[in-house]
């Protein structure tokens, strides 16, 4: 592993730790600031990209975080990082919460690391190489297990209609875990039904590990991923356990 991904990961790991023991759930959900993405930025959060920060410059490489922005230190590196996808539910104590790191390097991505907070899971892989993590192959949305975002307005109809074919759906509320148990063959997809929720932090480890488990990392409308430091590109992500089953989704969702 890269060793400026894998500092990052035990710094966000430790900072978690210590976070979860010296404040209250209030204190760690305070909003204190606002992030570079312009959302609100939990106590959570920040906690963890400071620390993460540090590692950033101890290694010498750029930072790209919803937090922080971009980070420029020179290097032909840049470390993707969402430090803790799932903030509310890390800081209401709900143990559904990760660390999500790819390394990108002009423009393209290399390897990626998801770390589940509570459970010290890991998942791992580099593009190209093979990953011991298969999807379930499932080419059909009938009778599939899905993760989806919570319906947001205007996706209501859209997010019914995926869960009338659908087997099991769950609500999770962590992009890079749930598309990480769509790399592992846990469930058969995930998706954002199109709220455009998505920031590259979100989806860049999936990009790396999803095809690399024999699955598909798309957006819902078919807009290639970025990795540009404007935070204001949103996408829809849609992982699948295959092709024709990211398709049928996506045609389900866009039924009119």
């Amino acid at each position: 592993m890269h060793p400026a991904l894998a500092d990052a990961a035990r710094a966000a790991s430790a900072a978690y730790g210590r976070a979860r023991s010296q404040f209250t759930r209030t204190e760690l959900r305070d909003e204190i600031a606002d992030g570079a993405d312009g959302t609100p930025t939990m106590r959570v959060d920040r906690i963890v990209e400071d620390a993460i920060l540090e590692s950033i410059h101890r290694n010498k490489v750029n930072l790209l975080s919803e937090e922080a922005g971009f980070v420029d230190n020179g290097s032909a590196i840049t470390l993707v990082i969402d430090p803790v996808d799932g903030s509310a539910n890390a800081a209401f104590g709900v143990p559904l919460s990760c660390f999500a790191g790819t390394v990108v390097e002009d423009s393209s991505p290399k390897e990626a690391l998801t770390t589940w907070f509570d459970t010290g899971r890991a998942w791992w892989a580099r593009t190209g190489e093979p990953t011991p993590f298969r999807t379930t192959g499932r080419t059909s949305l009938d009778g599939a297990a899905v993760c989806l975002m919570r319906p947001k307005k205007g996706t209501e109809d859209a997010w019914q209609r995926v869960a009338n074919r659908a087997d099991r759906i769950r609500v999770l509320c962590t992009t890079c875990l749930e598309t990480m148990l769509v790399a592992e063959g846990t469930v058969d997809a995930f998706a954002d039904v199109g709220s455009d929720t998505h920031r590259i932090m979100d989806l860049a480890t999936a990009l790396v590990t999803v095809p690399a488990a024999g699955g598909v990392l798309v957006d819902l409308r078919g807009r290639p991923f970025t990795f540009e430091p404007d935070l204001t590109h949103r996408w829809s992500g849609v992982a699948a356990a295959t092709p024709q089953l990211a398709e049928e989704l996506i045609a389900t969702v866009l039924e009119s």
